[in-house]
């Protein structure tokens, strides 16, 4: 999906160059540079890229992924020397730079950090953020359709109890497993954070249970799972918040609920890193700074209504970013936690018992 239609990209384009205060320059040459992108799909306007291009006098060539092991794949396959800019969750940022995949961000060619909340300069996931910068935030909840669902728990149990919904289809995420291992595990009550090898197993098992109810529908990734949800084709999902705001505000899918189960959920953090061997660094530092630019950061996030971590962006947010959909409160706030991240011989051995819930 584009955000804008042809006709209106060079209007746009000059839109997001006046508000950072560029000026177009003079035609590319015929061996104009490229920035490569891997990124989630539908996760920038055509805007932004085009207000890159202007300033930069380059092109942006985009290409799109939907899970962080799909990302990770490619660039274990080569793509760390093919990519220039990734987009890797907050949790995946320790797996990719311990593996070698990611280079260390020069900061001094990045002024615009210091536009993010004092929170997000010094993340957990990556102190001082050394390998990664922070690109949007959210959390992962449970969509639901109410007509079919009336007054479920706030409870993963809506996902693994069969009493809870018996007859009405829903699905669960492929993706890499860490949410959905986490979310077993935080059914069972050993916590969204389990990290024990037995509690992992446990989980799986109720996963593969989980995956003979007549009513369970397959393995399908939140943002295609969302679309499913609009057509009535299943009933419950995972979901990510800004996926809902954004068909909230669209009209789309007003008549379903969302909420963060009580057991505990995840906070996460897409963040832009630059791959090993990226065949253009410095244009993809470039990059960086100009998304944590205030006003492309706002209008980052007033296209795909996730939160922006960019604290010079707030004044320009617009709609439902201002919700508590968007804004968790402080009592949602006790049920969000970062994923921990896996590295060496453990990462391994969770990967082995997700691929045998896939099997």
């Amino acid at each position: 999906m584009k955000y804008f239609t042809t006709p209106l990209k060079f209007v746009a384009a000059a839109a997001v160059m006046a508000t950072v205060g560029f000026a177009a320059p003079t035609p590319a040459k015929a061996d104009v540079p490229t920035l490569n992108l891997f990124i989630w799909s539908s996760y920038i306007t055509e805007a932004i890229i085009d207000g890159f291009e202007l300033q930069c006098g380059c092109k942006v060539v985009e290409t799109d992924y939907e899970s962080n092991a799909e990302m990770a794949a490619k660039l274990k396959a080569g793509g760390d020397s093919q990519y220039d800019v990734v987009v890797p969750s907050s949790y995946y940022v320790p797996e990719l730079a311990d593996e070698g995949l990611l280079q260390p961000i020069d900061h001094s060619q990045v002024p615009n950090l210091t536009n993010l909340f004092p929170k997000f300069q010094n993340p957990t996931y990556d102190p001082g953020d050394k390998y990664s910068v922070p690109y949007q935030w959210g959390t992962t909840g449970i969509v639901y359709d109410p007509k079919k669902l009336v007054n479920p728990p706030d409870s993963w149990s809506i996902l693994y109890d069969p009493k809870v919904n018996p007859n009405y289809p829903f699905v669960i995420p492929k993706g890499e497993g860490r949410d959905q291992i986490a979310s077993a595990c935080a059914y069972l009550g050993y916590g969204f954070n389990c990290s024990e090898q037995s509690q992992w197993v446990a989980a799986a098992k109720l996963i593969i249970e989980t995956k003979k109810r007549p009513n369970f529908a397959g393995f399908v990734d939140e943002t295609p799972a969302r679309d499913q949800m609009k057509s009535g084709l299943i009933a419950v999902s995972t979901a990510y918040n800004g996926d809902i705001a954004s068909c909230y505000a669209d009209g789309s899918c007003k008549n379903l609920k969302f909420f963060l189960p009580k057991e505990g959920t995840e906070i996460w953090v897409d963040t832009m890193a630059i791959p090993a061997h990226a065949p253009h660094p410095d244009l993809a530092l470039q990059f960086i700074n100009f998304i944590l630019n205030a006003h492309v950061g706002a209008d980052l996030s007033n296209f795909n209504q996730y939160a922006s971590p960019n604290q010079a962006s707030q004044q320009y947010l617009t709609g439902i970013l201002n919700t508590e959909l968007i804004t968790p409160t402080d009592e949602d706030n006790k049920r969000l936690q970062f994923l921990l991240p896996l590295q060496g011989a453990q990462y391994k051995l969770f990967n082995q018992i997700w691929t045998s819930v896939l099997q």
